[in-house]
Parts: structure tokens; sequence; C-alpha cells
């Protein structure tokens, strides 16, 4: 099967609107907080049976089904 020459993405935004996005999202990975989390989720380690979860007094690693799952409320009305 021949991969397509287009570049398939989840949003549909025109090309303009895809740089701009792409230019917003670098800004909000590199601000200080982002870059501090980033450098503790990597001094942690990811595991494959839970995420590490950012509060106010630290990290605590909360199981994959109820951090995607908004702990029980579900998603679609975020």
């Amino acid at each position: 099967m021949k991969s397509s020459p287009f570049k398939v993405t989840k949003q549909k935004l025109s090309k303009e609107a895809a740089l701009k996005k792409k230019k917003r999202d670098l800004a909000a990975a590199k601000t200080p907080l982002r870059r501090k989390r980033k450098a503790e989720n990597q001094r942690l380690g990811q595991r494959s049976d839970s995420d590490l979860h950012h509060t106010g007094s630290g990290i605590k690693r909360v199981s994959i089904k109820n951090n995607r799952g908004n702990y029980g409320k579900g998603t679609k009305n975020e």
C-alpha cells in the first residue's frame, strides 16, 4: 500500500492556521514552568501503567484510566 503524499492531521486547519498553531504550541512548550515539568518527568521516568500528574504539592502517579477518563466524569463535557 502506498503512503499518501498528504500529511494527515487530526485537526483540519489551513496551512496558515497550522503554522500559527505550531508556533503557539512551541512557545507554550518552552515556558519555564513547562520545561521544568518536562525535566522532572524525564528524571522520574514514565511507566506504561500510570501517568504523572502535576499537582500544587508535587507529582503523583495516577492510573491511566483515571487520568485520561477525567476521574470517572468522562471527557465529552470538558
